[in-house]
């Protein structure tokens, strides 16, 4: 059953919510990820690069997410991702469940970008309130927001919010590139400027290094991924893009062989912080650089905040910064920021 329920946000929580102007159409249930990902190659043959890019303002919501029958799913991603066992969902699983919801907009006929070839930049999340499993009145609303223009296209952000007995529990933005679209009247923007790139106010500010003159600090882990950790993270996420399971699937979109999901190193980092240190309600970030391509080695840094001279997370009480790269090279993959609130 699919319900249209007009224009306005979610519920009644101040600030949360799409945009007023937004429709928002309900949802029977969380969609299947298989189903949207065969939308979207298909429907990203007729969405090429063009210069009208109008996100279409529309949002869709799901209430009444069961959370108790995701037990199973929740422990084997804990396992995948090194979470402590727990009845808490984690930010990294509660982006995994909202992501089919997000996906589903950007597979809508009138989304203007092309699902293939979409390249996932960075993600800001906030988690107010845990969210475990059993609880009820669990609701899943996603939509897109703020086009803008970037040297290498256009870059767009899906934002995801999950509410918990009323309350806003979650809130996360993705932020993606699309790859020679422009937006009207708007050419590409310049290096340096807000847009410009993937290093614009976006990285966490380490020690004012630019993305060329990074230098790794000392590593506290290291991860030896083998190239099943693709299919795994696949299985618990439900995104099992071509280019995470196979060489063969990764080959056809120009890499040498698969590469790790973007958001298994995010969360594997986030679950390294772990849940003590991080509390139960926090701000998380991650910005994406160099896929990390399997099997391989990824060396880990874990610091306070303060002691890498970051300002990360404007009005958090401290935190951790995070690097992963390449191990023996200073090939960066990600980075990021924890702070509780």
């Amino acid at each position: 059953m699919i319900a249209v329920t007009g224009a306005g946000g979610v519920g009644s929580v101040a600030g949360a919510g799409a945009p007023p102007s937004y429709a928002v159409t309900e949802l029977a249930e969380l969609p299947a990820l298989g189903g949207l990902y065969a939308r979207g190659a298909v429907g990203s043959v007729a969405k090429r690069p063009r210069a009208d890019v109008a996100l279409p303002p529309a949002a869709y919501r799901v209430t009444d997410v069961d959370t108790t029958g995701t037990g199973p799913r929740l422990a084997a991603y804990q396992r995948v991702v090194g979470e402590p066992a727990s009845d808490v969902l984690s930010a990294g699983f509660l982006h995994v469940l909202a992501f089919p919801l997000a996906t589903a907009v950007m597979v809508r006929p009138d989304f203007p970008l092309g699902l293939l070839g979409m390249v996932h930049l960075r993600n800001a999340v906030r988690v107010l309130r845990p969210v475990r499993l059993g609880d009820d009145g669990v609701e899943v609303t996603a939509w897109a927001e703020n086009a803008r223009a970037h040297r290498r296209g256009v870059q767009v952000d899906l934002v995801a919010e999950i509410l918990a007995a009323g309350e806003l529990a979650y809130r996360g933005v993705s932020t993606y590139l699309a790859k020679g679209f422009t937006l009207p009247g708007v050419g590409a923007a310049e290096p340096g400027r807000p847009g410009g790139s993937a290093d614009d106010g976006a990285r966490p500010r380490t020690s004012g290094a630019g993305r060329d003159s990074w230098v790794p600090p000392l590593p506290t882990a290291r991860w030896r991924l083998g190239k099943d950790i693709g299919p795994a993270y696949g299985a618990v996420s439900g995104d099992r893009n071509p280019i995470h399971l196979s060489s063969l699937g990764a080959k056809a979109f120009g890499f040498p062989r698969a590469i790790a999901h973007g958001m298994y190193t995010a969360a594997r980092a986030l679950a390294e912080v772990g849940p003590a240190r991080r509390g139960d309600a926090y701000e998380w970030t991650a910005e994406f650089f160099k896929p990390v391509l399997l099997p391989g080695s990824v060396d880990l840094a874990i610091r306070y905040a303060s002691d890498a001279g970051a300002d990360v997370l404007p009005g958090s009480a401290g935190g951790f910064v995070y690097d992963g790269w390449r191990t023996g090279r200073a090939v960066r993959h990600l980075a990021g920021a924890v702070a509780p609130l």
